[in-house]
């Protein structure tokens, strides 16, 4: 089961340098999240021994339940991937390194007020609904302003880019309207923000897609089958 993370590990890696050369980036300004949700931590700490060390995971239990078990000789950075909920929203800002889905000025207020508490500086991200599906969360574009602002204004959050997690198609093509998007979002956000720290993160693209993404400029990629194999119930 090692060999096979390693070696698939290695193809998508293979791969994301592919992608990036073709858009004329280089591979080492993506990171590679390795998606681990539903995992076992036994192979969550195979993952990090075969050299994964961006770990996705959805749920802020899960995550805080399998972080401690992981033993790595590097530093291991847990992102954040699913809704967050504001009841949990303390032990994600203890848990977590990257908040990627956050929604809203009033959970970005929340999660300042408790990274000052446990002295923390989590990364976040804001989550932006471009698909528009019921079964997904994420801000709407016309509250985005109104969320950076507040994102601002907070002294323990660092504000670094947005997520998006579009609809489902077989094709990876189709997605590219999102992926094009959200960039142009963040483009339009950095035009409007000359004075502040410039936006730099992308995060979107995953194991059927993320090519496409990191062509039109992801930088951040969340991949789970394509290297840890199905997923389990």
């Amino acid at each position: 089961m090692v060999d096979r993370i390693t070696d698939r590990l290695a193809r998508v890696r293979e791969r994301i340098a592919q992608a990036a050369e073709r858009a004329g980036r280089r591979a080492t300004d993506i990171t590679l999240i390795t998606v681990t949700k539903t995992f076992a931590a036994a192979m969550v700490q195979q993952a990090v021994d075969a050299g994964a060390l961006a770990l996705g995971e959805n749920k802020v239990q899960e995550a805080a339940e399998k972080a401690p078990k992981i033993v790595a000789a590097a530093d291991v950075q847990w992102h954040l991937i699913g809704h967050l909920q504001s009841n949990k929203a303390k032990l994600a800002v203890q848990t977590f390194d990257v908040i990627h889905t956050l929604d809203s000025s009033a959970l970005a207020q929340r999660l300042d007020r408790l990274a000052g508490e446990e002295q923390r500086r989590p990364v976040v991200l804001v989550q932006v609904d471009l698909g528009k599906e019921p079964t997904k969360s994420g801000a709407d574009e016309m509250a985005l302003s109104e969320i950076v602002q507040t994102l601002d204004a907070c002294a323990h959050l660092q504000f670094k880019g947005l997520m998006t997690l579009p609809p489902f198609f077989d094709e990876a093509e189709k997605l590219r309207p999102y992926f094009r998007r959200l960039r142009a979002l963040l483009e339009e956000l950095n035009r409007q923000r000359p004075a502040a720290p410039q936006l730099t993160e992308l995060s979107m693209g995953m194991s059927h897609d993320f090519e496409v993404a990191i062509e039109e400029g992801a930088t951040m990629v969340r991949v789970g089958s394509a290297i840890m194999g199905e997923r389990q119930p």
